[in-house]
């Protein structure tokens, strides 16, 4: 079995970490181009506050101005990846698998239970109902069948962000955190740790 190296960058920046993820999946596709065997990795990352918006993203989502994103000590980066309008910040949990598919011939235990919502990218709580809230934001690029980008996981996330936007290009939904849903905060380093146990187990 292919191993998968993780890479915990602690908090940082999104534009550096979007550089080192397009250089690792570079690399990776350089290999493959070549015959060569192909390793994978995982990141670990919680940003500074930014909003980004994916490439079929509606730029309309984005509700405050450039002052006003700067008064909120915020970034806003366009990005390569699918999606709309999405918000990464202190306290949310960012992963970034950068793996070759080709290798792998994929809940979070908190009471916590995760659905699809028809028509929508992420993970959702009462999906179905008119409680519908998002608790875990989906963005992948692929080529070559090697994945860039990843998922954001609202851990301890101060929800108050995402007021300044249409989250993923909904008007009618809402957003949530697992603290707020178990009401308390729950260390990151436990999420990351279960985050990494589930995929070891699927990668």
């Amino acid at each position: 079995m292919k191993r998968t190296r993780l890479i915990d960058l602690g908090v940082a920046s999104y534009v550096p970490v979007w550089r080192q993820q397009e250089e690792l999946h570079n690399e990776i596709i350089a290999a493959k181009l070549r015959g060569e065997e192909t390793g994978n990795c995982m990141i670990f990352v919680e940003h500074n506050h930014v909003y980004t918006l994916g490439k079929s993203g509606n730029e309309a989502n984005m509700l405050v101005s450039a002052i006003q994103l700067q008064a909120a000590h915020a970034e806003f980066v366009k990005v390569n990846r699918g999606g709309d309008i999405t918000y990464h910040g202190p306290g949310q949990l960012v992963v970034y698998p950068i793996i070759d598919m080709a290798n792998f011939g994929v809940g979070v235990k908190f009471g916590i239970t995760g659905e699809r919502l028809e028509g929508a990218t992420g993970v959702w709580l009462d999906a179905h109902t008119p409680r519908a809230r998002k608790i875990c934001a989906i963005g992948i690029k692929c080529s070559r069948y090697v994945t860039m980008h990843g998922f954001a996981l609202n851990v301890n996330t101060d929800l108050n962000y995402f007021n300044y936007i249409n989250p993923c290009g909904f008007v009618d939904k809402g957003v949530t955190s697992i603290a707020k849903e178990v009401g308390a905060e729950v260390p990151v380093a436990e999420v990351k740790t279960i985050v990494k146990k589930y995929f070891e187990e699927l990668f």
